[in-house]
Formats: C-alpha cells, sequence, structure tokens
C-alpha cells in the first residue's frame, strides 16, 4: 500500500506534513489498566490546567490545525478537528471511557500531542491511499453516527473513496477487536521540525507495539 500526498494540498499548506505507520500481527483487545490509568489522569490533569481560564483554542496544537482547517476552506467554529473535540470533551469533565486498546492509545497521543490521529483497518482499505481536499459530493457515513460530507475537508481516500480525515473517521475502515494489519495516520504540526516528528511517530509507534505486539515500520510524508 502506498500513501502520497496530492499537490492541491502541498499548495494550500507547504509545510503539511504527516506521520504514517504499518503495523502487522496486532493483537487489539481490552487496554491493559496502565493505558485505562494514564488516559484518565491526563484527562484529569488537562481539565485542571484548562480551569486556570485558558482556552482550548490558545493551546499551540490545537491553534495550528484550526488554521489548517481554515487554509483548506472549512470553518474551525462549525467543524472541530478531532483533537480539539477530545479537548472540549475532556473540558465539560466528558471524559473519554475506555473502547479498546487501540483506539484508546489513539486517543491519549491525540491529547499529548494536540493534533488528530487516524488508525484505520488496514484489510479494509482498497489499494493505494491518497491525502487530499475532498470533493464537493464526497461523504461517508462517519463515526460520530452520521453522513458527513467531506467537501473541503483534509481526506484520506482509496480506491473505493475518502475513508478518513482529521475531522471524523469513517466506519468503514474502523479498527476493531479482530484488526491484525493497521495503517495509523499522525496529522503533524507543520512548523514540527523533521527530526522531532521522526522522534514523535517513533515513541508512538514504539508503545503501540508494546502494548499490541505485532512489527510495525513508519515515514514522515511532507510537501
Amino acid at each position: 500500500m502506498e500513501i502520497q500526498l496530492s499537490a492541491n494540498i502541498c499548495s494550500i499548506i507547504p509545510n503539511f506534513k504527516i506521520g504514517v505507520i504499518h503495523y502487522d500481527q496486532i493483537a487489539v483487545g481490552e487496554s491493559p489498566q496502565m493505558v485505562k490509568g494514564r488516559l484518565q489522569l491526563f484527562q484529569e490533569s488537562i481539565y485542571f490546567d484548562l480551569l486556570d481560564g485558558k482556552s482550548v483554542t490558545e493551546l499551540e496544537g490545537i491553534r495550528e490545525w484550526r488554521e489548517i482547517f481554515k487554509k483548506a476552506g472549512k470553518d474551525p467554529n462549525r467543524y472541530r478537528h478531532s483533537a480539539e473535540a477530545l479537548y472540549r470533551r475532556v473540558q465539560k469533565q466528558n471524559y473519554l471511557q475506555p473502547v479498546h486498546s487501540a483506539i484508546d492509545l489513539n486517543n491519549f497521543f491525540s491529547l499529548e500531542y494536540q493534533v488528530p490521529i487516524g488508525i484505520y483497518d488496514a484489510e479494509k482499505i482498497t489499494g493505494d491511499v491518497t491525502i487530499r481536499i475532498g470533493g464537493d459530493n464526497e461523504v461517508y457515513l462517519g463515526l460520530n453516527g452520521r453522513e458527513n460530507s467531506v467537501h473541503n475537508l483534509i481526506i484520506s481516500a482509496d480506491g473505493e473513496g475518502p475513508f478518513g480525515s482529521p475531522f471524523v473517521d469513517s466506519v468503514r475502515t474502523s479498527v476493531t477487536t479482530a484488526t491484525t494489519h493497521a495503517l495509523q495516520i499522525v496529522y503533524l504540526r507543520p512548523s514540527l521540525e523533521t527530526k522531532k516528528a521522526n522522534e514523535l511517530i517513533e515513541s508512538l509507534m514504539k508503545m503501540f507495539i508494546q502494548i499490541h505486539g505485532g512489527i510495525a515500520s513508519y515515514k514522515i510524508l511532507g510537501c
């Protein structure tokens, strides 16, 4: 499976970059207590930090990805990227509850790095993947339970069409406890230096493998 960035994204966001991780022979299941505990404690820490009056939109990673949505043609006040949505939930003490190990770690890393992260069952992806801007009539059933228009959103698309976005991912390629081969896309902050981006992705990958077993490889794609 090849992953590529489209020319239109690079023309709009010259420093756009993503981390791409391929996992194989993994075992997804209930999160170990260590992951559940860290996720809960981290959410509580974020909640108390935000009690001091700091706005979610003042956080560097959240702010940077709001700007990316604007550049792509989407109002970030109406279409909040997934990391911002998580932070707003935590701010209301609507804490994330454990789902399974892959989603729980995804949420933890998204909160930690203040960026959207998508994880997909690679067996449900058809052909190669292109990261591009969504077209006028493109929609999919999202994990939020709704049909979502992806017009002017950054999307991941395969041979069947769009399946992922830093806004919300699709049901079609969702990871379950039956998943053994996964694709993870980390929507990095464009301002992040390449060296630090590699360190971040490698650290994330190692922790994921520590929990799920299997083998993995990664690369950074940028404009």
